[in-house]
């Protein structure tokens, strides 16, 4: 399964312009209303990647495959949401769904583009999503609570009086105005919440949705942001929504290069969004080269060979025996497997390798 990203923010910042933006195989309706987007729209979004095309080079493959993310771009949400306002209820399951939440801030003052708030306010904003996503999620910690309280009294079960605990905390950050992934969980303790898919235990990233001028350095609404969110596990990505939605249209490189060269920019923000999720996630791309394809597969960084052979084929894993590797700088450098191998490049990993960026590699298995 892809990656899934989902994209949120009260209605009318740019949510669906960003979709079109970075969607290559489905475009959503963009319009100056409340709830132009009902139902969420999906599409697959190829990861750019440079070493791909560099592994293409010298070994000439029949076809190129790079990763994908998926997006989803989800409707906007209202105050009271959390309460079914706007739908919202259904428009939260989607949420719930999602890996990572992309949220777009408006961060520009346009007169013709309806907001029903008031002056343009980001930080405002943020926290009304961030409102309605605890308190959805106060009400799921409270039923789970509710359901353990009694025979938690009666258990000598120390590690359901330990999870019991965690629900407690979480329901006191919560009340607190906070979102979960802000409470500092180690990794036991995620394990106490991992079935309520909380909403704001999830990584977010904030899409500062700019104006034209203020593209390259932000303004004071971005600033305000940043402020905003610097105490969250999160990252934010300036950009301007309209603009990387005309670049995305354009079929023509040329057009495309000449386009990002009038505005100053060496590439699309899109492609910093994808590694700002990447990084976000901790997720790492190793990759497969032979005559047949080159292809690219996201992996979790810290992953060891039999967990990213199982990503291929859940049988790499099961019957994994060992893993050819040539680290990517080694592969460009000398241009094929087969060197590699003559230059002592490639090496035989077992069990216990924890695979790295960029590795090329080979599994060696049996069924």
């Amino acid at each position: 399964m892809p990656l899934r990203a989902g994209i949120v923010g009260l209605p009318n910042v740019g949510k669906s312009t960003l979709f079109n933006a970075v969607s290559t195989s489905v475009k959503a309706q963009a319009s100056n209303y409340r709830f132009c987007t009902i139902e969420p729209n999906v599409s697959l979004v190829e990861v750019p990647d440079p070493r791909l095309q560099q592994l293409a080079e010298c070994v000439h493959p029949q076809k190129i495959v790079p990763t994908v993310i998926e997006w989803v771009d989800i409707a906007g949400l209202v105050k009271g949401a959390s309460q079914g306002e706007g739908l919202g209820n259904k428009f939260l399951s989607h949420i719930r769904e999602v890996d990572a939440i992309v949220h777009v801030v408006r961060c520009f003052d346009d007169e013709a583009i309806i907001r029903e708030e008031g002056p343009v306010n980001p930080v405002a904003d943020k926290e009304i999503i961030d409102t309605e996503l605890q308190l959805k999620d106060l009400e799921t910690v409270e039923k789970k609570i509710q359901r353990m309280e009694k025979i938690v009294k009666s258990t000598s079960d120390a590690q359901m009086k330990k999870d019991y605990e965690v629900l407690l905390r979480c329901r006191e950050h919560l009340f607190q105005g906070k979102n979960i992934r802000t409470l500092g969980l180690s990794e036991e303790d995620k394990q106490a919440i991992a079935d309520l898919f909380l909403l704001t235990a999830k990584p977010v990233i904030y899409v500062a949705n700019v104006d034209e001028a203020s593209m390259h350095s932000g303004n004071a609404y971005t600033q305000a942001l940043a402020k905003a969110i610097a105490d969250e596990e999160a990252e934010m990505v300036i950009m301007n929504n309209s603009i990387e939605a005309q670049i995305a249209e354009m079929d023509n490189p040329d057009d495309r290069q000449m386009f990002l060269e009038e505005y100053q920019m060496k590439e699309p923000a899109l492609h910093r969004l994808i590694r700002s999720t990447y990084h976000l996630l901790n997720l790492i791309t190793f990759f497969t080269a032979g005559e047949k394809e080159v292809r690219a597969w996201t992996i979790r960084r810290g992953w060891k060979a039999p967990q990213a052979a199982g990503v291929i084929h859940s049988d790499f894993e099961k019957g994994f025996i060992k893993a050819e590797v040539i680290s990517f700088d080694d592969f460009i450098e000398y241009k094929s497997e087969a060197a590699c191998r003559e230059h002592g490049k490639l090496r035989i990993e077992g069990k216990d390798y924890v695979v790295q960026d960029g590795d090329v590699m080979h599994f060696k298995f049996n069924v």
